[in-house]
This record gives C-alpha cells, structure tokens and sequence, in this order.
C-alpha cells in the first residue's frame, strides 16, 4: 500500500493534470467553436458530396438520424468564415495535428488563427477529413449524435497529454501561471498582449502590467516599477526544497530591494515541504508577505480566491488604483 505522502504527491499531480488538461480546453476555444457551428444553417450550403468527397452511405445514415450534416461533414464555405473550425473536424476525424502535416495537410497555423483559408486548400482539407469521417460512420451499424462528441474528445485528450509531455520545466509552475492568466482574461481585465523573448506581457486596464516571466515567475508593474512578485517552486522532491526556496527568496527580495512596498508572494508544494523548510520560510516573514501552497492554489477555491485578491486581479475592470 502506498503510504499517506506517497498519495498526496500522486494527488496532486493528478490535480495538475487534469488542471492542464482543462485549461487547454479553453486556450484552444473548442466550446466556442462547437456553438458557432450549431448556429450555422447548414441547409443554405451546397452539399456536392462527390466534390466534398463525402460518401452517399455516411450521408445517409447522418440524414436519417435526423443530424445536421454540418455537425459532422467538413465545409470549405465553413472553414473560410473562420479558420479555427478545423480543428473541431480535424478531432471528429480523430486525427492528429502532427499526422495532418504528414500529409502534406499541416493545420496548425489554421488553428491558432494566424492563416486563413484559400478556395482551394479549404476544399483540399475538407475532401481528406470527409473521407476519414465518411469511413468511420459505415463502420457503425448504428449511429449516435453523442458518439461525435466522444471522438473530438478523444482526439482533444490526445493532444493535451502531447502538450503535457512536452511541457518544459516545472509543471505545477504552467499550471499557477495558466490560472492567473485565465482570470484576469475572464475578468475582462486585459487590454493588450506583448509577447517578449519568452514572457508573456499584459496590460491591464488599470495601468499595470501582468508579466509571465522567470524572475520572479510572474510579476505585476506599475510605471515599470514592480508592484507584486509572485515565485512557484513545484517538485515533489524533499531533498531539494531548500534549494528551490533559497532561490525563490534571492527573487522575492530582489523585489523587496527595488520597491520596498511591493507586495511578495511565494508558492510551493506542499507536499515537499520538510519542517526545516517550514522554519526556514516562517523565519523569512521580512521578504515573504504571503505563502500558499500549490495544492490550495489548484484545489481550494476559497485560498485561490485569496490569492487573486491579494494580486488585486479579483475585481471587475476600473476597480480602481493598487
């Protein structure tokens, strides 16, 4: 049996992936995608099934099922109103971004939005998706509206355990990180993004600038002079939490030596967190304004609350001067 620490550590890193997972549905805006197309009136476009290379069998059965062809069939008229929509054809073929591009197909650039579709390319992704989605609908005896549903899904899994494997250095980190971002967008709070090297830069409508960086990891400024510092040490390691807290605090009073107002907030795991680290952290109350643990940030609403109301992030826009 596994001991009680050894739990919490597979805990939390369940927490932070599902977190991950979750948080990449809505950077990908898939929901946004779907109502958009449930709000199309697929019966004003022109269904040449030959030329959109969809077969006669599949459209039957989606017809008789009373399904909407354009929940399912890929359109170029569709794709060229937003190029996004691919990706919610691209999942129902079940198919990967990667395995697109090896077939001459990439649609990355489609998905982000940086590219729109031409005439001829909108058609040429359609034809390749149709004839995948025809096959898989023959192959059912029967059809199911909610079936659709499980194969984005399952392509959509796919592609966010690659982004997981793939991310670089500390986790739980992303995890913070992608939380504050998602909440001061969903307040409403942004007003300009800047990407710069490797941070992420966004003004605010109060006239601070939100910085993702590496020192400190994320960072409020006010006439570029820092207002809050916020460092997130993650791993699940004893061993090494003392060095991961000795460079927080090189960060934090970093902060503290340029603006001695300026608001410091550390975040680690707690389930690395030694009594010697503790002690450490308790003696260090002069540069450390406030302390979570990762595992409140990511499962305690009340003390994430808390720490989006420390950064001031918790209002509305025009709330007024930190």
């Amino acid at each position: 049996m596994p001991s009680d620490k050894e739990k919490e550590s597979w805990t939390i890193d369940q927490i932070t992936k599902s977190e991950f997972f979750h948080q990449k549905l809505h950077e990908w805006g898939l929901l946004e995608i779907v109502y958009e197309l449930e709000a199309i009136k697929g019966e004003e476009l022109e269904w040449d099934l030959e030329k959109l290379n969809i077969s006669p069998k599949a459209w039957n059965k989606i017809i008789h099922r009373g399904i909407k062809p354009i929940r399912v069939f890929c359109h170029p008229d569709v794709l060229k109103e937003n190029s996004k929509r691919i990706s919610y054809y691209r999942m129902l073929a079940m198919v990967s971004q990667k395995s697109m591009s090896k077939v001459g197909l990439a649609v990355n650039g489609y998905e982000d939005g940086r590219k729109s579709f031409d005439d001829a390319t909108a058609l040429e992704i359609s034809k390749h998706l149709n004839k995948i989605i025809s096959i898989l609908i023959e192959h059912d005896e029967k059809i199911d509206a909610r079936e659709f549903d499980l194969w984005r899904g399952m392509a959509a899994g796919s592609q966010a355990q690659g982004s997981w494997q793939n991310t670089k250095g500390d986790r739980a980190e992303i995890v913070v990180k992608e939380l504050i971002e998602r909440r001061v967008r969903e307040k409403g709070l942004i007003i300009k993004e800047i990407l710069h090297g490797k941070s992420e830069k966004f003004e605010l409508k109060d006239g601070r600038v939100l910085v993702m960086g590496s020192e400190p990891d994320i960072g409020i400024y006010k006439n570029n002079t820092i207002q809050i510092a916020v460092e997130i040490k993650g791993g699940i390691d004893p061993a090494g939490v003392l060095e991961r807290f000795g460079a927080a605090l090189k960060s934090l009073r970093r902060a503290k030596q340029e603006n001695p107002e300026s608001i410091t907030i550390l975040i680690m795991q707690r389930v690395s967190l030694t009594s010697r680290a503790e002690e450490e952290i308790s003696k260090s109350k002069a540069i450390i304004d406030h302390f979570f643990t990762i595992e409140d940030v990511i499962g305690n609403e009340d003390l994430r609350k808390q720490l989006f109301k420390v950064m001031n992030i918790d209002m509305p826009p025009f709330f007024g001067k930190i």
